[in-house]
């Protein structure tokens, strides 16, 4: 059986060899492989184990699980299960170990030993613009891995350095640990500290904090509680897994009833103050950069989520046209990023949502630069067209 020394050791070699890998990724069958900026390679340990067997991934698991019984009957009940690990003084990891052909596989997120910063990530203005609100619901975005997490500790941060407020984190697991500052925060653990998110949501309007982070809003009890302590004076910050603004409002609205909707139109539009999305691709300057799509909600914005889009009104048409109240739309992020050479077109094009558009502010950018906008050669008129007729 592997000793969690053992563990740790071989941990420890892989950050060495790799310091700058995003996941340590452990399958049967490969290597022990790490993803460095989106690309995977493999890692040669010493002793080198060569390809992984059931009992390599065995005998991690139960270091890992360390006797967790809650984590064990996660696994065994619904494939897979979330933990945080921490080899000392070298780094922490949110893993997640799940089931696949008959045997165990586990991917451990490098998570930061330091509180990112809104300045360190060089984040948009307007992030500073949410760290001053005092109530309502702000929602952070994206696919896994796109940098939810890292986005809300940023501003968590900014925060607790800002004001002398009771700031509560629900987290699962807690993936960057704040120290107090001007404020004072608690951070509680899925599984640890309690059970559910919408029970932990609900406890903590008894726990007197002014900021309320949920890791992630996974169902229609949590959303409502959410919305409720937005309405009772809480500033709510929360995640959801979707891509874009409109995906996001659509999610929330479908997870209620029909007879609902009307209602939760109604308070997500008076509760809600902003949707940043988020996409993490690779950068021409090396590692990866985020781009982003914020809404801020406003009279046109309220107005939509409270009757629906429809073809002359879109929430993709107002974010175009609100830069002057502080909006984004995920397409002119991504030509500025291709602008200022830090993405590729093609990084640009693959990210994009409307790529129509997105192609037409890019051929705008190349046609300023001197650039070629098209690969079409060649073409001259025929003058002898109507002569042969």
């Amino acid at each position: 059986m592997l000793l969690r020394s053992q563990l740790d050791h071989l941990i420890g070699q892989i950050l060495q060899q790799l310091p700058d890998l995003s996941d340590i990724i452990l399958t049967v069958g490969k290597p022990v492989q790490a993803e460095v900026h989106g690309v995977l390679q493999d890692v040669v340990p010493d002793p080198d184990p060569g390809p992984l067997v059931p009992w390599h991934l065995e005998s991690m698991a139960v270091c890992m699980l360390a006797g967790n019984m809650r984590l064990y009957l996660d696994l065994v009940q619904s494939g897979s299960c979330d933990l945080s690990y921490e080899v000392r003084g070298q780094g922490r990891f949110r893993v997640n170990i799940f089931q696949q052909g008959g045997s165990l596989a586990m991917v451990l997120r490098k998570l930061s030993m330091q509180v990112p910063t809104l300045e360190g990530l060089g984040m948009p203005g307007v992030f500073w613009n949410m760290s001053r609100e005092k109530f309502g619901l702000i929602l952070v975005t994206g696919a896994t891995g796109s940098g939810k997490s890292t986005s809300l500790a940023a501003l968590v941060d900014q925060i607790n350095a800002g004001s002398s407020k009771h700031i509560l984190t629900l987290e699962d697991p807690v993936e960057f640990v704040h120290a107090h500052k001007k404020g004072t925060v608690n951070q509680r653990e899925f599984g640890v500290d309690f059970d559910s998110f919408a029970s932990g949501l609900r406890a903590a309007l008894r726990q007197a904090p002014k900021v309320i982070l949920v890791g992630e809003i996974r169902d229609k009890e949590t959303i409502s509680t959410a919305l409720e302590a937005a309405e009772t004076g809480h500033l709510v910050l929360g995640t959801l897994h979707t891509g874009d603004t409109a995906q996001t409002i659509n999610r929330i609205i479908g997870m209620f009833e029909l007879g609902e909707e009307r209602l939760v139109r109604g308070r997500l539009a008076e509760s809600l103050k902003y949707i940043v999305s988020q996409r993490l691709m690779p950068s021409l300057k090396g590692g990866r950069v985020a781009a982003f799509e914020v809404l801020v909600n406003n009279i046109r914005i309220r107005e939509l989520i409270q009757n629906g889009e429809d073809e002359e009104k879109t929430f993709a048409g107002i974010l175009e046209s609100g830069a002057n109240a502080g909006m984004i739309h995920f397409d002119q992020y991504l030509a500025d990023l291709f602008e200022k050479g830090i993405v590729s077109e093609e990084i640009a094009m693959l990210n994009g949502s409307d790529k129509s558009n997105l192609g037409q502010m890019i051929d705008r950018i190349k046609s300023k630069r001197g650039e070629k906008v098209t690969d079409i050669e060649g073409l001259e008129l025929d003058t002898e067209y109507d002569q042969a007729r």
